[in-house]
């Protein structure tokens, strides 16, 4: 009886939140039901990141590994904008996946949907290879060009080659759920990511707590981890054949569909290989202010990974919901989709906006083992860390302006704009902004200039980020695109 009561309760919610046609219903309702498992899920997924910083921060010890804390804190921070800097080829990828599948699901389209689902696949695992092969060698190197403290460099290394050997687990994850949310379906993506969120916490804490093998044990956990939930993914999407079918046949790559994702895609890559590329500059000018600043402006971006959870979820909501619409030829609904997402985005971040102001110091304060970190030190991260959440406070809200036009243009195939947009905010503003701010800020105790150069710099390249997208969108030229159409008039050319 047990069982047949928990089997009904798991029926109900897949049915509420499984695959869902976005053409039909209330707009807030559609968007609200697909948004809320997806907030769940990106929720658990930034928990990799988080519990990954917390852990290496508060059970990292001189006496077991070696190093401190802030210094293993330092070394996983140092790593992130290279390993960003060379997934760009899974950017595309899944960028140029994403808005065919959504389209192709709402036109009805099973043949060219399996098609493009088998060919995304095919080209991650190729694209994987590349990466493995070239990030590997090229760690170390990496890390010395932007100036990384000798004190964590080896560490920093020995975490970005652990991450590049397992990266074939983390792109099947972040592509299969993509191609699932882009047919509708955020339940399974969530109920993967959960468990595998569950199995990287507990892997973290055992690998560093228990056997003591520091930044690598991380690493380890969280490949392995998102290999787990990738395998499950791909088990899922194997059973959908009434929507889509994944077999020999459509693994093998269709020249012109390949062409046609990396198209829309590369110009979301590009995208990202560039801001990655600035972010590596404003990281090697985060190195050279002083060996605990990357401490601090990682706890900071831990943090902000939770408090961009509301626009970025939105935006993809959204996304599938224009990329429906417009698939079907229901134009009529977009409008009133566009107010709902905003509506959302922006009521939550105003929420997450307060949180931070009031209690900025004690989120940072999490990543720290006072214990075992020098008095001085600590009270500096958790002092500049406060100040700088306050800082970047209000771009939240700018941010939820941004998600939500800009993923309404790159569902509408319109991502040349919104790779222009981010070109002109991190390269022509962000970076040069934060040399600048720091060479005026620059003084006896902070040589290189002072940390809140680099969260100003960000303030202001997302303010001007949510006006630029915002005045692409008023202009209306996305609504005249539709790929599918597009797509049908190539072929029977």
């Amino acid at each position: 009886m047990g069982n047949k009561g928990g089997r009904k309760v798991f029926e109900k919610i897949k049915k509420l939140f499984g695959a869902q046609d976005m053409t039909v219903g209330s707009p807030v309702k559609s968007i609200a039901k697909f948004a809320f498992p997806l907030l769940i899920g990106n929720f658990a997924q930034q928990l990799y990141s988080a519990v990954d910083s917390v852990v290496v921060g508060k059970y990292c010890t001189v006496e077991q590994n070696g190093y401190n804390g802030v210094d293993a804190l330092s070394a996983v921070g140092v790593s992130s904008p290279i390993i960003n800097l060379l997934l760009v080829l899974f950017i595309a990828i899944a960028t140029g996946a994403g808005i065919l599948v959504a389209q192709y699901f709402g036109a009805k389209e099973k043949e060219k949907l399996s098609v493009c689902v088998g060919t995304s696949v095919t080209l991650v695992v190729i694209a994987a290879v590349i990466i493995m092969a070239v990030g590997i060698p090229v760690s170390r190197p990496l890390l010395q060009l932007i100036n990384t403290p000798e004190k964590y460099l080896d560490l920093a290394a020995a975490y970005l080659q652990i991450t590049f050997l397992g990266i074939l687990g983390v792109a099947f994850y972040n592509i299969i759920s993509g191609i699932l949310r882009g047919l509708g379906d955020s339940f399974y993506p969530l109920l993967y990511l959960l468990v595998s969120a569950a199995l990287n916490i507990v892997l973290d804490i055992w690998f560093v707590a228990g056997l003591g093998l520091g930044v690598q044990g991380v690493a380890w956990a969280t490949i392995i981890a998102q290999t787990v939930s990738a395998v499950l993914c791909l088990i899922r999407l194997t059973h959908m054949k009434d929507i889509v079918e994944v077999k020999k046949e459509t693994l093998v790559p269709k020249p012109d569909t390949a062409g046609l994702i990396l198209k829309l895609g590369l110009p979301s890559g590009l995208t990202q290989a560039i801001f990655s590329l600035a972010l590596v500059f404003v990281q090697s000018l985060t190195n050279q202010m002083g060996d605990f600043v990357p401490a601090i402006n990682v706890a900071i971006m831990r943090v902000d990974g939770f408090a961009v959870l509301p626009a970025f979820t939105f935006g993809l909501a959204i996304s599938t919901y224009i990329g429906q619409n417009i698939g079907a030829k229901k134009m009529e609904r977009l409008k009133s989709g566009e107010r709902a997402a905003l509506m959302l985005a922006l009521g939550t971040s105003m929420v997450i906006v307060l949180a931070l102001l009031l209690f900025g110091k004690q989120l940072i304060e999490i990543f720290i083992n006072q214990e075992s970190t020098d008095p001085d030190v600590y009270r500096k991260v958790v002092d500049l860390g406060g100040r700088g959440l306050q800082i970047l406070a209000a771009g939240y809200i700018a941010m939820g302006i941004t998600q939500i036009y800009g993923g309404i243009l790159r569902a509408a195939g319109d991502t040349v704009s919104t790779m222009v947009i981010s070109l002109i905010t991190t390269v022509v503003v962000r970076v040069p902004l934060a040399y600048l701010l720091a060479h005026f800020n620059a003084s006896q105790e902070w040589p290189k200039g002072h940390p809140d150069a680099l969260f100003f710099s960000l303030l202001v390249s997302w303010l001007l980020g949510a006006l630029l997208v915002y005045l692409r969108y008023r202009q209306g030229k996305w609504k005249n695109i539709n790929l599918v159409d597009e797509k049908a008039e190539a072929e029977s050319v």
